[in-house]
């Protein structure tokens, strides 16, 4: 008797399992503008051209990193999907777009349904979060490329704004005011260097300034800011907007201003979260090197009008969203950090 697919470790009928599985949890995402479901060859969404008559397309990409490690590490798997999906639709929210669909790609070593189906819901809600269907996506099993136990993932966007509303940065001029919003802790950044600085602990270990276990810590999801930025937009002038990822503070604030311009940065403005004390204190990571890996606290940035500040953060209190000023546009070129503490920027 020859040799089967499933011989050769692909498993055709627990792929359809997932698929069976993860229905519920996609139906849940639709919007109006999705044509068909689940079982094509392509998504199809119907643009609304009566409120976008002007529509620029937006797309973004992304993956989640090593904190997938921390997944396999703790077996827990309903959060990443999220985080897939976080990083894809802030980086879109930037320029001003509404994300209308998701498609996800998992690569996996052994398919197991019920670990595969707990990524997607993850995926799903994430989507729900954001406000976008999740229109597609695949699942490719790979034995001997990955391990059993281990997969990766990685999502892609699509979101639409009317041209004259897109957010460039372009109007951004000295003066203007920088408001950060929270993250949740690392979102879905740096975990290279956390890992090699937590790997002498337990996940299970629990600092007294963390208040949960560091693995609890450490996989938080990363926060989806969409629904409230949206809203926000419609009341308010934006001039630029920036998603804390890779690089933290110091490299993509500088990527929506001008040519010319630059950013004055208080961190004694906001509270950062206990684990990026302790990452540097255990590491003895210098504060610049923090700045420049991770959020340290702040996970999306508006720049608005000196003018428009009280107004921008009163509504974003409404819609239930802290805020806090962070600095301001100043004349020259990145990021200029104040902090009487850290030492990693000169106090006026």
């Amino acid at each position: 008797m020859g040799y089967s697919y499933r011989d050769a470790g692909v498993d055709i009928e627990a792929g359809n399992e997932v698929v069976e599985r993860i229905k519920p949890a996609v139906a849940r995402t639709l919007r109006p503008e999705v044509l068909g479901g689940l079982g094509g060859f392509g998504g199809l969404f119907k643009l609304d051209l009566a409120k976008y008559p002007n529509p620029v397309l937006v797309s973004g990409t992304d993956g989640v990193g090593t904190k997938l490690r921390l997944a396999f590490q703790m077996n827990r798997h309903d959060t990443i999907g999220q985080d897939a999906v976080a990083m894809c639709v802030n980086d879109i929210l930037v320029q001003g777009a509404e994300p209308l669909y998701f498609l996800d790609y998992l690569a996996v070593g052994k398919v197991e349904p019920q670990r595969l189906s707990q990524v997607v819901e993850g995926i799903a809600r994430g989507c729900e979060m954001a406000g976008c269907a999740l229109i597609g996506g695949e699942t490719a099993e790979m034995p001997g490329f990955y391990a059993e136990d281990e997969y990766d993932i990685a999502g892609f966007s699509v979101g639409v704004v009317n041209e004259d509303k897109l957010i460039d940065g372009s109007k951004i001029r000295v003066g203007d005011i920088l408001i950060g919003l929270p993250s949740s802790g690392l979102h879905s950044n740096g975990y290279s260097l956390a890992r090699k600085i937590f790997a002498p602990y337990s996940l299970d270990e629990k600092f007294p300034e963390l208040g949960e276990s560091l693995g609890d810590a450490l996989l938080r999801p990363t926060r989806i800011y969409v629904k409230s930025i949206l809203s926000l937009l419609s009341g308010v002038e934006i001039l630029g907007m920036a998603h804390i990822t890779g690089g933290g503070l110091t490299d993509n604030v500088p990527r929506v201003l001008p040519a010319g311009l630059g950013a004055k940065i208080d961190t004694t403005k906001w509270e950062r979260p206990s684990i990026f004390s302790l990452i540097q204190r255990l590491g003895d990571v210098a504060w610049t090197e923090m700045y420049r890996t991770f959020n340290m606290g702040v996970g999306f940035v508006l720049v608005v009008r000196a003018e428009d500040e009280s107004l921008v953060r009163q509504k974003l209190d409404e819609l239930g969203e802290k805020s806090f000023v962070l600095g301001s546009v100043i004349m020259g070129e990145g990021v200029a950090y104040e902090d009487g503490n850290t030492g990693i920027g000169p106090r006026e």
